[in-house]
């Protein structure tokens, strides 16, 4: 591991202020549809546009049968997201409203940037709000993100701020930044009180220009991790993995994440790779909260009886529910 000084003063600064703990944060994506659909790293920058078509957004059910299972099984909320300009005027605020009356959360939205009104509007809702930076340096963001400039993140967090509200990023690892960029990246935390950061490696995506490029490796992404915990103490670190990189779980842990994120938990769940992202965080050190391995035994028609909708509306969160549960003890099984 480069820098194994670095990598110790890490683990004693994330020791001296957190506990010794990890979890699993899902992020809840609410549809397959964005209106910018240039992102260069990004897969709907690879879908053809047809505008006649109605937008692909995912039902209500579906998304409560989602929050319902990461409640109950000891998941965090990452934040909720999805595609900029998916959902009409008002409809975003429903499902909100809805998420709120069946978890009692609040949530952090990561749906672009928003304006002084509509951060007002989601407020009864939101714990904070997520600026989806990908990188700080400024060229390179251009490039990669031109039609998702930086500055209204920065205007969304001023009005955060004056409203309340926790601020957020996500950073992409492997875009093309270098170590060089860190300096940029303090600022920006520091400048808009930035109180959580989401530290991604690129998970290059068939068609676009990053399709042959190779994943930042173990030892860059525990690096930022690692500089970030020493440099920002108290800074909430979360490090997004896929499945193909669940080896290097124990190293992030020890660089100082907070958090395990970018797991497919549904589709995974119970098998050997949700089995050995538990068995890494045991071997950094950490207890596990919740669990992505076994399913625990909950009366589930209970909990839907016991949400506060209409009949007619439990009957269809009950049939998501279902669904999810029968692949989730599936694939339980079968390990």
């Amino acid at each position: 591991m480069k820098n194994n000084e670095l990598m110790e003063q890490a683990k004693k600064v994330y020791a001296e202020n957190f506990p010794l703990e990890t979890c699993f944060e899902r992020a809840i994506f609410f549809s397959w549809h964005c209106d910018i659909r240039d992102c260069a790293y990004c897969f709907m920058s690879t879908q053809k546009v047809d505008d006649t078509k109605p937008k692909a957004v995912r039902s209500a059910e579906s998304l409560l049968a989602e929050l319902l299972i990461c409640k109950k099984l000891g998941w965090d909320i990452g934040f909720i997201s999805g595609g900029i300009g998916a959902f009409g005027k008002g409809a975003f605020s429903d499902l909100l409203k809805k998420m709120h009356e069946l978890s009692g959360e609040k949530f952090w939205l990561n749906i672009g940037a928003l304006n002084k009104e509509t951060l007002k509007e989601y407020a009864p809702y939101t714990k904070g709000v997520v600026g989806s930076i990908e990188t700080v340096n400024s060229k390179l963001h251009n490039n990669v993100c031109p039609s998702k400039p930086i500055e209204p993140y920065l205007e969304m967090f001023k009005e955060a701020e004056k409203l309340g509200l926790e601020r957020a990023i996500t950073i992409i690892l492997g875009l093309g930044e270098s170590e060089e960029d860190f300096d940029a990246f303090k600022n920006m935390i520091t400048t808009y009180k930035i109180s959580k950061v989401h530290l991604y490696g690129l998970n290059p995506q068939k068609g676009t220009v990053f399709e042959t490029s190779k994943p930042p490796t173990e030892e860059y992404q525990a690096w930022w991790i690692a500089k970030a915990r020493t440099t920002l103490p108290k800074l909430n670190i979360q490090c997004g993995i896929w499945e193909d990189r669940v080896d290097r779980i124990s190293t992030l842990l020890e660089a100082g994440a907070n958090s395990i994120s970018k797991f497919p938990a549904l589709k995974r769940f119970g098998t050997t790779f949700a089995k050995e992202i538990e068995k890494q965080a045991e071997k950094a050190g950490r207890k596990f909260n919740g669990t992505i391995t076994q399913l625990p035994e909950i009366d589930w028609d209970a909990e839907i009886n016991n949400l506060p909708f209409e009949d007619t509306f439990k009957l269809k969160i009950k049939d998501k529910l279902d669904k999810y549960l029968s692949r989730m003890k599936k694939n339980q099984n079968k390990e």
